[in-house]
């Protein structure tokens, strides 16, 4: 019999949970950002092998949120938590004493899966620190999703931890959103990469069109922003910066789907869409309301 499940990866922002995701796929699925709360929606990843198959939820980072956009994110987490054979909660490796899950996410109970802790970026730690990291934390694991580091022993524990199962997916996937999805999110990537200040966090992206019948590849997006100003921005003296947006997330677009891309690429004003419901659904978010939990 095989075994399948899902992993759900939790955590405060900026803890690596996109990273580790990609790392255990082996290919980029997650943007990956230095500045917190990039991750705004769940990605699934599929890695499968050795008679296991391994459903990865990518989630936003558990935070108290103060508007429209971050209750959605909470609310992605949350139902990945409920979705979960197995919580992979993970914590900064500088972070020696993490409060548990369930007051991280602000629980009112145990989530309903085990719990495996796993300190990440231990590649950042003096060897000593490291030692006296695992001596106090004896039954978590030390990783590194950067290096590599410790990635076997976790998918060890993994596999064992999941329920006999058929498998939930083709052997063959790696992933379950579409290219639209993807393409979306590596625009707003490269903006998160390529912006300062404030504006990352305003910016959100929408594929208006998607034609793989074309050659090359014809797609149309849209980066939407809070503000006029944030839109002189965006497009930058002459249009420089959108150019290099563009360019940029153009050929990691065209390295996933292995095909020549043009990107059609617009920058719209979207009025204080953060902090509406409306407009949060209008871009594809689906959990826009602050739910009670039992």
């Amino acid at each position: 019999m095989t075994r399948a499940g899902i992993l759900t990866i939790c955590g405060k922002p900026n803890a690596g949970k996109s990273t580790l995701l990609n790392r255990l796929v082996g290919q980029k699925l997650s943007i990956v950002s230095s500045k917190p709360q990039s991750t705004r929606e769940r990605t699934v990843g599929i890695l499968t092998g050795n008679e296991v198959q391994i459903v990865l939820l990518d989630t936003p980072g558990l935070l108290d949120p103060q508007y429209a956009l971050q209750r959605a994110m909470r609310q992605t987490a949350l139902r990945a938590l409920d979705d979960a054979d197995l919580i992979a909660y993970l914590v900064d490796a500088h972070e020696s004493d993490p409060p548990p899950l369930v007051q991280a996410a602000a629980l009112t109970a145990p989530p309903r899966a085990p719990v495996l802790t796993v300190f990440n970026k231990v590649d950042t730690l003096e060897p000593a620190a490291r030692a006296a990291l695992g001596a106090a934390h004896s039954d978590a694991l030390l990783v590194s999703a950067l290096t590599g580091d410790g990635i076997p022993t976790l998918l060890e524990r993994v596999r064992a931890a999941l329920p006999e199962s058929p498998y939930l997916y083709p052997e063959d996937d790696v992933g379950s959103q579409s290219l639209r999805f993807f393409a979306s999110e590596f625009v707003r990537e490269t903006a998160l990469e390529q912006l300062e200040e404030e504006v990352p966090y305003s910016v959100a992206c929408a594929i208006e069109e998607f034609r793989e019948d074309r050659r090359p590849v014809y797609i149309r997006a849209v980066i939407y922003v809070e503000r006029d100003s944030q839109k002189r921005i965006v497009i930058g003296q002459g249009g420089a910066r959108i150019r290099e947006i563009g360019r940029a997330s153009r050929e990691k677009i065209e390295a996933m789907i292995d095909a020549p891309v043009y990107l059609d690429l617009w920058v719209k004003v979207l009025p204080n869409w953060r902090r509406d419901s409306n407009a949060l659904r209008r871009l594809g978010f689906t959990h826009t309301d602050e739910e009670s939990r039992p």
